[in-house]
């Protein structure tokens, strides 16, 4: 989103980007009257917190702003709130390999993403990936069903590892409304990046931030913007449970955290 953000300011428009709390959460309150078009994540991909979405949605249309709604984390635990302008949705977060859906509400123009033919109502000239867009309409259908349990069951074991991240010394990231398959963490002795490598080669898949900005070495610009200090930043672990994950492999799991961070500890 940052990337868009920094394309309009490239092209001369008036840009703000709004603060978060200590739980990266932001404020409906603090969206400007002058605002024309307001966009906004249905909830952060590094801590899971849950966006006040149809605050500002209900703020912006008050001022006369389109709103659009970044709906690539969470479809699948938590249902998209009506009302937005635009929302986009990736088919990779949901099991629909890559492609994904731009939602545009009636009576809403955009300019055409590419110049051609007059496909997709002129939004994007070339032929349809009829495929791809089946695959994500039918991984958001499947996603409707038994969303609740799923997020029930995910929530324990979650907590689990939220529990064993807070015991071995880190403190714990995201508000407590938070997608329900999320432990975030940051840690003041340990880098993240050494982590992660430790526990890639013990077969437990992690990251320091978001899959976005996987491979840089920089603090999470969303912990910095919590409040935590470089220190934390840098020393910032992120793990998800899947729908599939069952409680053998989230037990295997923890031994291998547990014992790697504890020889990363032994090393500091």
């Amino acid at each position: 989103m940052l990337g868009a953000v920094r394309r309009q300011q490239s092209e001369g428009h008036s840009v703000q980007v709004l603060g978060v709390d200590q739980h990266a959460r932001a404020e409906a309150g603090d969206i400007p009257s002058s605002a024309t078009l307001v966009s906004i994540g249905l909830a952060n991909n590094e801590v899971g917190t849950i966006q006040p979405v149809a605050d500002v949605i209900r703020r912006a249309h008050e001022i006369g702003a389109l709103v659009h709604v970044d709906a690539c984390a969470g479809p699948r635990w938590i249902p998209i709130p009506s009302g937005a302008d635009l929302v986009s949705i990736s088919g990779h977060k949901l099991g629909a390999g890559r492609g994904g859906i731009l939602y545009v509400k009636d009576g809403v123009r955009i300019d055409p993403l590419f110049y051609g033919g007059p496909q997709e109502w002129g939004r994007r000239a070339g032929g349809e990936d009829v495929g791809a867009a089946t695959a994500v309409a039918t991984a958001l259908s499947i996603c409707s069903q038994g969303r609740t349990e799923r997020s029930v069951s995910a929530s324990r074991q979650s907590a689990q590892l939220r529990a064993l991240l807070g015991e071995l010394g880190g403190a714990l990231t995201g508000a407590e409304d938070r997608l329900p398959n999320f432990a975030s963490c940051a840690f003041a002795d340990r880098r993240g990046e050494d982590l992660l490598l430790a526990l890639d080669l013990a077969g437990v898949a992690a990251s320091s931030g978001s899959a976005c900005a996987s491979g840089s070495l920089d603090p999470s610009h969303v912990l910095l913007a919590m409040g935590l200090s470089l220190e934390r930043a840098l020393g910032s672990l992120r793990l998800t449970t899947g729908y599939a994950t069952t409680d053998e492999e989230l037990t295997r799991a923890s031994t291998i955290i547990r014992s790697t961070l504890a020889r990363h500890a032994a090393r500091a």
